[in-house]
């Protein structure tokens, strides 16, 4: 290998993120509209992400739900949202991205106005079942904005921008992640209102939204490399050997014959325990925080860690993930997000002493030997190794099966990597109710300080569980490495297999 070959090797680390960063630079090509669609990506995601992290808290404290069909309505409403992107993606190309956005922001809008007087209105009959109606209607605008933002990104792109401004979205998706706990926990603890009225800023981000549509998304057409929007080229459906076009049963067909596509579900449904800890966070988290350390638990600041730390991970991690080989990044990063879990498993009393000790050698009164502290910085490590965890191993799983998937099915192999989990969020979902029931009952707290609570009654054996099913299936994947990574083709996800 010649000099001249070997350079990219050699960047030192500060060199990598210098032009990490020079990568955006392109994006000052891009027309207002791309830039429209971002700060509505970041409006949406605040607005989603608060709903999430307060949902199932909301069903049970403001509509009165037990913890079983506060589960059931949850699990309705993410299942839907995931079955009707199969479905959204054509509404898009066919309404455009305007029609789409008023038709998703102003659908949430009402449903969302809605579930707030259903909130504050208890004698209104069957209460509990319109709202969930109301989020049954809510799910199609879910959708929707998804396969807009998809749209968009590639429509105000051009093939040169196109990769800064994917990473861009994702870039702000997350820091509307990380605003949603802000909004929480402003609305909860400092303006002492209940999470009725954090479901309601859904309302106020729709009308933003829509705003910020009319003033900066005014053209749908592609943008170009010259500089300016030129009609979208047709896209010339692939024919086979007979000159016929394909049918989707054809293109299964021919998929499950496939060695790579069994190895494929394999790999995904070894994966599905840990994929499962991120439903985790807005399922069971909620809950096992006001629980166990009170109602005035910083749900929101903890919730934050997560998309902080993806935001910086991404921007750290990104330059340096091509040097290493993408299967063992993928399962290693999986392992250390399953391993969060068994943070929360640990005795607080340990935890307490280890904090106390530090409080005291630094002087800082808040770090004492108590419950709740320990609680929070069982909680904050959690987090922390589930982020970590997840900026290695997320993207490499897309890259795993872009290298696994034959030559022209990579679209097909993606879109199918969806139907585990959605089957495993399903179950997951359903189950969240019971197993908070069993393990995170009301009350759990004052036991749980007493030390009264057996382990395998207490939170800390849920958690064991979940953690275990999590970390066996990295294990097994590392295990049939061989056969799991077999045809791969990592030249073209990565231009290295090393």
């Amino acid at each position: 290998m010649n000099a001249k070959a070997q350079a990219p090797a050699t960047r030192s680390a500060g060199q990598m993120i210098l032009d990490y960063f020079r990568e955006f630079k392109v994006l000052k090509e891009t027309p207002r509209e791309y830039w429209g669609i971002q700060i509505i990506n970041f409006l949406d995601c605040t607005a989603y992400f608060a709903l999430l992290n307060i949902v199932t808290i909301f069903l049970s404290d403001q509509i009165g739900l037990d913890d079983n069909n506060a589960g059931y309505i949850v699990t309705l409403f993410t299942s839907l949202t995931t079955i009707l992107l199969l479905i959204a993606g054509f509404a898009t190309d066919s309404l455009g991205i305007r029609k789409s956005l008023w038709l998703a922001m102003l659908t949430r809008a009402a449903a969302t106005a809605a579930v707030v007087f259903l909130a504050v209105n208890p004698n209104v009959p069957h209460r509990a079942l319109l709202v969930a109606a109301c989020f049954v209607a809510m799910a199609p605008s879910m959708a929707m904005v998804q396969t807009v933002f998809q749209s968009a990104n590639k429509r105000y792109t051009s093939e040169r921008s196109r990769s800064a401004g994917f990473n861009l979205w994702y870039l702000f998706m997350n820091i509307g992640a990380a605003a949603a706990g802000v909004v929480v926990d402003v609305v909860r603890l400092s303006l002492g209102l209940s999470s009725t009225w954090v479901i309601g800023t859904g309302i106020v981000t729709s009308f933003l939204c829509l705003g910020v549509m009319l003033i900066m998304v005014r053209r749908e057409e592609q943008f170009g490399e010259e500089g300016r929007f030129v009609a979208a080229p047709v896209q010339e459906t692939k024919r086979d050997a007979n000159g016929k076009k394909p049918n989707p049963f054809t293109i299964l067909k021919a998929m499950v014959s496939e060695s790579a596509f069994w190895r494929f579900c394999v790999l995904v449904t070894l994966l599905l325990g840990v994929r499962a800890v991120f439903s985790y966070m807005y399922l069971l988290m909620p809950k096992y925080w006001t629980r166990v350390m009170g109602e005035d638990a910083a749900i929101g600041t903890l919730n934050t860690i997560n998309p902080i730390l993806i935001v910086v991970g991404l921007i750290v991690f990104i330059p340096f993930a091509n040097k290493f080989n993408i299967f063992k990044m993928l399962v290693f990063g999986a392992m250390i997000s399953a391993v969060s879990l068994f943070a929360l498993v640990i005795p607080w009393q340990v935890v307490g002493q280890g904090l106390g000790a530090v409080g005291s050698a630094l002087s800082i009164s808040w770090m004492r030997n108590d419950f709740v502290p320990a609680y929070y910085a069982m909680s904050a490590l959690s987090m922390v190794f589930l982020s970590i965890g997840e900026v290695i191993w997320s993207p490499k799983l897309q890259e795993y099966t872009a290298a696994i998937a034959p030559e022209g099915q990579e679209g097909s192999y993606f879109g199918l990597s969806m139907v585990p989990w959605f089957a495993a969020k399903t179950i997951v979902s359903a189950l969240s109710g019971h197993m908070l029931s069993r393990w995170v009952p009301e009350g759990i707290g004052e036991r749980l300080r007493a030390g009264t609570v057996p382990f395998w009654d207490s939170p800390e054996a849920m958690w064991l569980i979940l953690g275990l099913v999590a970390l066996a299936g990295p294990i097994l994947a590392l295990a049939f490495q061989g056969w799991l990574t077999k045809g791969a083709r990592w030249h073209k996800a990565t231009g290295s297999g090393h």
